[in-house]
């Protein structure tokens, strides 16, 4: 355990009593990534990769480290590779309209967990429609888990795509991904794995997870909104259409047609969030400094700790494994007669912040027969005081509900 108080760190945790434990939606952001963004407009400023006078190139050098700096982290290959998007949902979109709709036909399969976030599973159902394949959903148990007679049905001589998130965003357990792309690579199929949940938490390497396609937003671990990654192989990205055309990926144009920039920006159509890939690459230099071996502990330590708090209160179901260690810092759940959406206004009055409804989920939800929860999600930076906060939160709300008991 280290010594050193991270939330420190973090000027909103630092101005602000909010309890904020809803860092599955969005990470705080810590001061090295707020200042590497304002840094970049204010001594970087001008648009990478168009012009030759000092400031434009050095845009264009600060925008490409950044790149780097994300290959590393991921252990991709190439920083060709490194496609930078808004976010994991326009990832995701890119490959299903610029690999999917381009190899997929009537009779292919696509395989896709229930568990999926909406983001990875509508660009699916699009897919699906266009080419006439089919969507085949693998359902889950009750604790998250995927059975290997699950696997072996879903994923078959059809499969020409799986999709899969790394880590479920509603019950936060991590799915056999590489058992599943091995499965899914015997038959020739491509695998798209969604990391939004897991890159802010673990160490990432493409290559042990047999990613094909991976992608994660920077803002859940910590970075600037509006800058996500995609990581494809280059062999698949080299012969990808671009998602969208128009400045700066581009070789030439003539009035009949263009030719296409080489990867990576072959898909970065337009001026690029420059600024956001700077703040991006702080913030991975940020977690490199505390490592992920303490970050996995801590919010292993706060999780268990939750769970041991809510375990104790009568009418509060946890979704999921019954085990902290296979949640990954998320714990959803219910209370007896009382609708999530009301559970987090009474905690909100108490200052602690958690996010109810669906989840973007909700076919797994439906699966699982709760159709909403309220969800807590903690990150290192998180107290043992704000995790007692919440659980007493959580107990007092039947009784504000006006509940006997």
């Amino acid at each position: 355990m280290t010594d050193r108080n991270y939330r420190e760190d973090f000027p909103l945790l630092r101005n602000n009593d909010t309890a904020y434990i809803d860092n599955a939606a969005t990470a705080q952001k810590p001061q090295v990534v707020i200042d590497a963004e304002r840094e970049f407009y204010e001594k970087s400023n001008a648009n990478p990769l168009r012009g030759f006078y000092p400031l434009s190139l050095e845009a264009t050098e600060k925008y490409e480290s950044a790149r780097k700096v994300v290959r590393d982290f991921i252990h991709a290959d190439s920083e060709k590779e490194i496609i930078f998007t808004r976010n994991t949902t326009e990832s995701l979109n890119l490959v299903a309209y610029s690999y999917a709709l381009n190899n997929l036909k009537a009779g292919d399969e696509i395989a896709v967990t229930i568990m999926e976030h909406h983001s990875n599973m509508l660009p699916w159902q699009m897919a699906a429609r266009v080419t006439g394949a089919t969507l085949r959903y693998l359902d889950c148990e009750k604790d998250g888990t995927l059975t290997d007679e699950t696997i072996n049905s879903g994923i078959n001589e059809h499969t020409k795509l799986l999709a899969v998130g790394h880590v479920s965003n509603v019950l936060g357990c991590v799915n056999p991904v590489r058992k599943m792309a091995d499965r899914a690579h015997s038959f020739g199929a491509v695998v798209v794995v969604d990391g939004a949940q897991s890159t802010p938490h673990m160490a990432i390497d493409v290559h042990e997870l047999g990613a094909d396609f991976f992608a994660f937003s920077g803002h859940k671990l910590m970075g600037p909104m509006g800058i996500g990654v995609l990581y494809g192989r280059q062999e698949l990205l080299d012969a990808m259409p671009p998602f969208m055309s128009g400045g700066e990926m581009i070789d030439s144009v003539s009035r009949d047609g263009a030719v296409y920039a080489e990867l990576p920006h072959k898909f970065e159509a337009g001026t690029v969030n420059a600024a956001g890939a700077a703040g991006l690459a702080a913030a991975i230099g940020y977690i490199k400094e505390i490592g992920f071996d303490y970050i996995e502990k801590r919010e292993l330590e706060l999780t268990t700790r939750a769970m041991e708090g809510l375990a104790k209160l009568p009418h509060v179901h946890v979704i999921g494994s019954d085990k902290p260690e296979n949640h990954t810092g998320i714990v959803a759940f219910t209370i007896d007669n009382v609708h999530p959406h009301d559970v987090s206004e009474i905690m909100a009055a108490d200052g602690i912040d958690v996010r109810a409804g669906h989840h973007c989920a909700q076919p797994l939800l439906v699966h699982l027969g709760v159709y909403n929860t309220t969800r807590a999600s903690f990150m290192f930076y998180n107290t043992d005081e704000e995790v007692d906060a919440f659980v007493e939160s959580v107990a007092n709300v039947r009784r504000r509900m006006g509940y006997a008991e």
